[in-house]
């Protein structure tokens, strides 16, 4: 449909400058740090490019962290991959934690009393997996 049909049938589109659209993603005013306050449970986040970065992730797990890990760098790689994930469940299993798949990049492991829904609020549950 011409710009000029759908002007007048719809009214005039308001044009958004780049500014504009930053200024609606900064979430800096809603980040807090409490730096004098230590906490019991951290979200680690963590990139997985061989197994060699296993260790760390498990010690986070046995600290009790939540560790959201990227698996995208070694999903090529189908037996890294299957060792990656099933070295992280055994750790799982031994912390009574838990583990789920958060779409096709992202696992995320819990530690001892933190269980994960894996039903999704508003929209379907596909994307939570394991």
């Amino acid at each position: 449909m011409p710009t000029k049909i759908k002007e007048l049938l719809f009214g005039p589109t308001p044009k958004q400058t780049v500014d504009e659209y930053a200024d609606l993603v900064d979430l800096g005013p809603y980040e807090e740090v409490i730096e004098d306050e230590p906490a019991e449970t951290y979200i680690r986040v963590a990139e997985l490019s061989n197994l060699d970065g296993i260790p760390d992730l498990k010690k986070e797990l046995y600290d009790g962290n939540i560790v959201i890990v990227d698996i995208s760098l070694i999903k090529r790689d189908r037996l890294v991959l299957e060792r990656a994930l099933h070295d992280l469940q055994e750790v799982v299993s031994d912390v009574s934690g838990d583990i789920a798949g958060l779409g096709e990049d992202l696992v995320i492991t819990t530690p001892t009393g933190i269980k994960i829904d894996r039903s999704r609020l508003g929209g379907n549950s596909s994307t939570i997996v394991m």
